[in-house]
């Protein structure tokens, strides 16, 4: 994928397309991400950032976070964290970097959707993917080949794989003290 594919998936408003398991479905209703299609003219962050004031994302706007972005409903909780620390990541360190960053997060997602989904994992790991550092996963990943590699679970056995990481992802976010749950806002 292309840089400027990369910069297609970072929604003006901080959140990443390609960790939501929205754009990772396969189904017909996938969704193709916030800059893609016609599906962003029901969003006024995108019509107010884009349209109108002709931003990449709001960390570009003096008024951020205005009073649309701060009333914005998220649909769920983990969304608006995310896309709040990416903002502020991407006023830091720039949008390069950031992009370097997510692109590593959505190879490491489309490996766990790849070898490690028996088809009911992908919002879990969407979930893992966005809140833990990549470096977590990474370690989730290479502590579950080494009981690949010493049989305790059989390759070929992809519930058997995807139940075993899921539960070392979990043992790993509970120690760095991050929650992988899905909470509607307000709920």
């Amino acid at each position: 994928m292309s840089v400027m594919e990369e910069l297609n998936l970072a929604g003006c408003c901080g959140i990443f397309c390609g960790l939501c398991s929205k754009y990772q479905s396969k189904a017909p209703s996938r969704c193709i991400g916030c800059r893609l299609g016609e599906q962003h003219s029901w969003c006024s962050i995108y019509r107010c950032c884009v349209m109108k004031k002709g931003f990449t994302t709001c960390a570009e706007c003096q008024e951020y976070p205005c009073e649309r972005y701060s009333r914005r409903g998220w649909g769920a909780d983990q969304w608006s964290q995310t896309a709040v620390q990416n903002l502020e990541r991407i006023k830091g360190t720039g949008m390069k970097d950031w992009l370097k960053e997510q692109r590593k997060r959505r190879l490491l997602l489309e490996n766990l959707l790849t070898n490690y989904n028996e088809g009911r994992s992908m919002s879990f790991y969407c979930l893992a993917v966005a809140l833990m550092p990549s470096g977590l996963i990474d370690k989730a990943i290479s502590e579950l080949k080494e009981k690949l590699a010493i049989n305790q679970i059989d390759n070929s056995d992809i519930k058997a794989k995807a139940t075993t990481l899921r539960g070392i992802i979990q043992g790993l976010a509970r120690e760095a003290g991050i929650e992988l749950k899905l909470r509607k806002k307000g709920g």
